[in-house]
């Protein structure tokens, strides 16, 4: 306001109506009122920017509802510092709205079921839900994808989207390890506005929808090859009882005890293929629980001492006072335990021992499955098996010798259940055997966590 009184005054005295001296002092009292008005409201705006100031520096709720000391004298300055502080409080309302809603949105994504990462333009993971963690490891954010992910059909799915040439892919593709795992990616794009696209993946584990498939295309190709030899021998036996034999009660009594025979035959086979099914279904999840070995190893001698004493056999046990738990299943446990030494029972000699052995190995034998553990071994006094059988025992319906398998009651599943038992339990089984001497089946099975201290 001081340079247009100036000029006024200026005016008056080109123009003669003021001398200088008048004019000097009109200038000195109209302009130093209007200064000292300009400094005190200068003032207030100083005091009005610290308390913005204030507000960015998150002071309390007290503080930025008082006015700021210089305002008092201010309407306009006070008015001002109010309004600063209600958007303060309404910006801080929103935050913390919003900060809800992302946690909330955060326990969504870490809850969904299904893998899920989120990917930048350079396939660098941005975030991961617990699923994904659980399935690749933790510590995936910041990590780029083809660390974690090696599959180029995975890889090139997500290129395309990212590249712009498809708004979704999906492709189908296998985990060999730690077991093996048939799962589905979706990797779909996202553009936002100029930002740089970004990819989101999804996987589904397809392993129990492709198992199912498989056991019921393998369960009618066993049961019809298996099942027909009983079944023809049942109807041949019921047509010659209905026929030639109907009044024959010698024959009658010796075809019936046949037909028993093979009526239990039929339902041991089908019993050993659901079993067997049942544990491929959940092959793919490792168990929770802890087991007792030498408790489960007890009921199971318990159970076959009468049947082995029939041979005048006798089972041994030999195992350490402190043994640590496994991590398994227990009645999956005790069916692994059963078949082994119901087999060292059928076919060691009569009259010898089965001998069950429980230890703590070391060094390589510990290595097998990548984490301490515990061995259990069967040992029988039987026949032995020639090496070149070995590789194949663990086979659906492998028989060294099938007339004598069969002969003995055996469904040739025993040892497929032992072994998908043992992937289930990420454990192991060797075979060991010498022709005339007798053979022994080794099983290895992860100990607890901290339950073998490290040496």
């Amino acid at each position: 306001m001081a340079a247009p009184v100036a000029v006024v005054l200026a005016a008056l005295v080109v123009l003669r109506r003021l001398d200088v001296n008048t004019a000097l002092v009109a200038g000195v009292l109209i302009v130093l009122p209007l200064g000292f008005m300009a400094a005190r409201h200068l003032g207030d705006l100083w005091s009005v920017i610290r308390f913005a100031e204030r507000l960015r520096a998150g002071s309390s709720s007290a503080a930025l509802d008082a006015p700021p000391p210089r305002a008092a004298g201010s309407l306009v300055a006070a008015e001002l510092a109010q309004a600063l502080g209600r958007f303060h409080k309404s910006v801080a309302v929103e935050q913390q709205r919003l900060d809800a809603e992302a946690a909330a949105s955060g326990a969504v994504f870490d809850s969904l079921p299904d893998p899920l990462l989120i990917l930048d333009a350079d396939r660098r993971i941005l975030r991961a839900n617990d699923a994904a963690a659980n399935l690749f490891g933790e510590s995936l954010a910041g990590r780029e994808l083809i660390q974690v992910l090696r599959h180029p059909a995975v890889l090139d799915a997500v290129q395309a989207v990212l590249a712009g040439g498809a708004g979704s892919r999906q492709v189908e593709f296998v985990l060999p390890v730690p077991v093996v795992r048939e799962l589905s990616a979706r990797a779909v794009g996202l553009v936002r506005g100029g930002e740089r696209p970004m990819a989101i993946l999804t996987f589904q584990d397809l392993t129990a929808i492709k198992r199912a498939e498989q056991m019921r295309a393998d369960f009618v190709a066993n049961a019809s090859h298996e099942l027909r030899t009983p079944l023809a021998t049942l109807i041949g036996f019921i047509e010659t009882l209905q026929g030639p034999a109907r009044d024959d009660s010698e024959a009658r009594q010796r075809f019936l005890g046949i037909m028993r025979e093979q009526a239990e035959r039929m339902a041991r086979l089908i019993r050993d293929l659901l079993s067997l099914s049942q544990i491929e279904l959940n092959e793919h999840t490792p168990p929770q629980n802890r087991v007792d070995v030498r408790e489960a190893i007890g009921s199971v001698v318990d159970m076959l001492q009468m049947q082995a004493a029939a041979k005048g056999m006798r089972i041994d046990t030999e195992a350490p006072a402190a043994l640590p738990p496994v991590v398994g299943e227990r009645d999956e446990l005790i069916q692994v335990f059963q078949n082994l030494i119901d087999n060292a029972i059928k076919y060691g000699r009569p009259n010898t021992p089965v001998t069950v052995t429980v230890r703590l190995p070391r060094g390589d034998a510990s290595r097998r499955i990548g984490a301490p553990a515990l061995a259990v071994s069967v040992s029988d006094r039987g026949e032995g098996i020639a090496r070149e059988h070995l590789p194949r025992l663990t086979e659906r319906f492998y028989r060294v010798d099938s007339a004598r398998s069969r002969a003995l009651g055996g469904t040739g599943l025993g040892l497929a259940i032992v072994k998908h038992v043992l992937n289930r339990h990420r454990g192991s089984l060797t075979i060991e055997s010498e022709e005339g001497q007798g053979s022994t089946f080794t099983v290895f099975l992860p100990a607890a966590d901290g339950a073998i201290p490290a040496n």
